[in-house]
């Protein structure tokens, strides 16, 4: 009987080891876990209250659209209010239909997937998932598993206490991945359907929370069979649990699947060339910042600032549309123009230089290839992508006959400014950012021609001319250092009579600003292109009278618009203020302004470029273009029509465009069809003919702004003549 019973104490305390022992193990793990003594250190208070997870910087327009975003995880965080209910209901009925009852682990949802092999929602609640999503890296073994998964739930259930179900639902949203470099709910509504997260319909809702997963198997751009079916075990889900009728079930799981799919990516959307621009500034902005929440510099790719610009999201479609409009034409033009011959005949090196300028060509060098192998590889017929104005062209050519092909296309530059505030409201920096990277507003700087004229034209008006006041239309001869002399020709090499200054920029008549470099010289013209903004490099030659300078589209229009700014110049302004991810501002941007010019030089040569449109070279804006209202404006052509220019200003909005190839030697023949007024000016018509047309921009079609006070000089030039040039006008010069 004693042996009997000790048998019997032996087995029940094998039988309490058996029971017991795992639950003082997991009872030990998890007092080891909480104290951090094994598996990762569980997240401080602070952690908990700051979690972690790389924000996409954006970039915000004028009129609160998203232009886009730098990223390394292309995530931005969604607050719960911004969630449709119908993503909330497919959450719930696929992962945690028990979310509002449970602190964080769900013992109930916990047992039924050990029993039924997770086939019943998993055993894993959101606020689990959460946890594992912030503060987790992929275990290594079992044993590390086991460790993670007991530091999840302690996790868990702190983050319970700490965060409302609101909040934690939508952290969970904001830290999933969906494929395609989306990040986040509010990246994958934009990624895959366009819209924003509360604008997710039952089937569109289904179709993300499916993917959670497995984001690439039931990716629907790559996966649509595997995701359509998977929406639907989603949409059976909601059924189960009452958020679906077994009809609406019916008629939503037999829908096909409808996407508007856009990957986020730098080289597609609205303002590409200036969001690149702004990446260089913003990059050197975060390294002199430091980031007190990580005593870091700022990241411009993970801390999620908001930069607010004052691009017009509709002025910059309205002006990519004009540009791509209009030059798709031209191109039409330019290939027909030159059809059978070769631009660079007699310059052969320029296409040599765009050949060792290209990726291929420096990859093959870098490679160790040798100039006979390169040769080779560039004559050798390849599938390419080239660009055209119509979408890109998946084509088989030569290398080489690419490089000459991109060589033809015409390129153009756009930029658009309020005169007043400085603000830039539209930014085209060329014609596809696939294809060609150079930035064509700021960072290209070409012949201007003869939209220089209106800074010579300034200093007369300052030095109290009226521009009524008359010149000889004659050669005028300027005696050079060198002991040549120069003389200017006009364009259409007419001379005789006397022209009035209205006359002379209007026609862009170069004896006229001639006369006027004889009369002030180059030096008094280049300080006045100083005072209103331009540091572009200007040689003190008599020649700038007729434009020769290279000057950038984004400082031509920031000069242009001191004359409808009363003088003032103002400094081109694109980012009014940078926020970091909670909406604290960090920074905010006022533009310098400086008085370059008096208010009556202003108001006078808004009269004289007004000329220009009413009945010179910028006519056709009133004719073919049908834009009545005021305007003032200077077109501008380069020696061989290397070069167009249109520079136009209204009383709250002027622009500038330039239109002309990569090379200068590629160019149109002839003035007629290479002329400003025929390349530039027609993009600068088409942009303000759909301004005017929105109703919503409300743009002024008012006169600009006299000066209150009596102007000084006579602007009617019949009473001008009759008074016999007695109205305080300078008297005539030595000619």
């Amino acid at each position: 009987m004693p042996a009997a019973s000790g048998n019997k104490s032996r087995l029940v305390l094998l039988i309490w080891i058996v029971v017991l022992g795992p639950l003082f193990l997991l009872s030990g793990l998890m007092f080891f876990a909480y104290k951090g003594w094994v598996g990762e250190q569980l997240p401080s208070f602070e952690e908990l209250e700051n979690p972690k997870s790389a924000l996409a910087s954006e970039i915000i327009s004028s009129d609160q659209q998203l232009l886009g975003k730098y990223f390394i995880e292309n995530r931005t965080n969604a607050h719960y209010y911004e969630l449709s209910p119908n993503v909330i209901q497919a959450l719930k009925a696929t992962e945690d239909i028990r979310f509002e009852e449970h602190s964080g682990v769900d013992l109930r949802g916990l047992l039924r997937a050990v029993f039924r092999a997770g086939t019943a929602g998993g055993g894993s609640t959101i606020t689990q998932q959460l946890a594992k999503n912030l503060f987790h890296e992929k275990p290594g073994n079992k044993i590390e598993r086991v460790i993670q998964k007991i530091q999840e739930w302690i996790i868990a259930v702190r983050l319970e206490r700490r965060y409302t179900k609101e909040e934690i639902m939508a952290m969970y949203l904001n830290t999933v991945e969906f494929s395609s470099n989306a990040f986040g709910i509010k990246s994958a509504a934009r990624t895959y359907f366009g819209k924003g997260p509360d604008s997710l319909n039952v089937q569109e809702s289904a179709l993300l929370v499916g993917m959670l997963q497995a984001p690439t198997r039931y990716n629907p751009v790559r996966n649509p069979k595997n995701s359509f079916a998977r929406r639907n075990v989603v949409l059976g889900q909601m059924k189960k649990y009452d958020f679906l009728t077994e009809e609406a079930f019916d008629s939503i799981s037999a829908l096909p699947i409808r996407l508007n799919y856009h990957q986020e990516d730098h080289n597609f959307g609205l303002a590409t060339y200036f969001r690149e621009v702004m990446r260089e500034e913003l990059l050197k902005w975060c390294k002199e910042h430091i980031n007190n929440s990580t005593g870091k510099p700022y990241s411009l790719y993970t801390d999620g600032l908001r930069i607010y610009t004052t691009i017009d999201s509709r002025m910059q479609r309205y002006a990519e549309e004009a540009l791509r409009e209009h030059l798709t034409e031209k191109q039409k033009q330019f290939f027909e123009h030159w059809k059978g011959k070769e631009p660079w005949k007699e310059h052969p090196e320029v296409v040599t230089e765009g050949m060792k300028r290209s990726d291929r060509y420096i990859t093959m060098k870098a490679a160790g290839a040798s100039d006979k192998e390169i040769q080779k590889a560039f004559n050798k017929k390849t599938e390419m992508t080239v660009f055209s104005w119509k979408g890109p062209i998946d084509t088989v050519m030569t290398p080489l006959d690419s490089v000459k092909y991109h060589k033809k296309i015409l390129q153009g530059g756009f930029m658009a400014m309020e005169p007043q505030t400085g603000y830039v409201r539209a930014w085209v920096g060329g014609n596809d950012y696939r294809f060609f990277k150079y930035d064509h507003v700021k960072a290209g700087r070409r012949q201007v021609g003869s939209t220089f004229k209106p800074f010579l034209y300034t200093l007369a008006m300052q030095e109290g001319y009226s521009p009524c006041y008359k010149v000889p239309n004659a050669r005028v001869y300027f005696d050079l250092p060198t002991g040549e002399t120069w003389s200017p020709e006009n364009a259409d090499a007419k001379y005789g009579g006397m022209l009035t200054l209205k006359e002379g920029l209007a026609e862009s008549v170069n004896c006229v600003s001639a006369y006027l470099m004889k009369q002030f010289g180059p030096q008094a013209m280049i300080e006045i292109c100083r005072k209103m903004g331009i540091s572009a490099p200007i040689d003190a030659v008599p020649a700038i009278c007729l434009g020769t300078p290279d000057v950038s589209v984004y400082e031509m229009v920031g000069a242009y618009c001191s004359f409808a700014n009363k003088g003032v110049w103002t400094e081109p302004t694109y980012i009014t203020r940078i926020e970091d991810k909670n909406g604290n501002i960090l920074q905010e941007f006022v533009p310098r302004k400086v008085e370059a010019i008096n208010e009556e030089t202003a108001y006078l040569m808004l009269n004289l470029m007004q000329g220009v449109v009413q009945f010179g070279t910028g006519a056709r804006l009133r004719g073919q273009y049908k834009l009545p209202y005021p305007i003032a404006g200077k077109t501008g052509t380069t020696q061989n029509q290397s070069d167009g220019w249109f520079m136009g200003i209204t009383p709250d909005l002027a622009a500038g465009c330039w239109v002309g190839c990569e090379d200068r030697i590629v160019h149109f023949r002839t003035l007629e069809l290479g002329q400003g007024a025929r390349t530039a000016m027609p993009i600068w018509a088409l942009f303000m003919q759909k301004v005017y047309a929105d109703a919503n921009i409300k743009i002024s079609k008012g006169e600009f702004e006299a000066p209150k006070e009596k102007l000084s000089v006579e602007l009617n030039c019949d009473r001008y003549v009759q008074q016999g040039g007695s109205s305080g006008e300078n008297p005539d010069k030595d000619f």
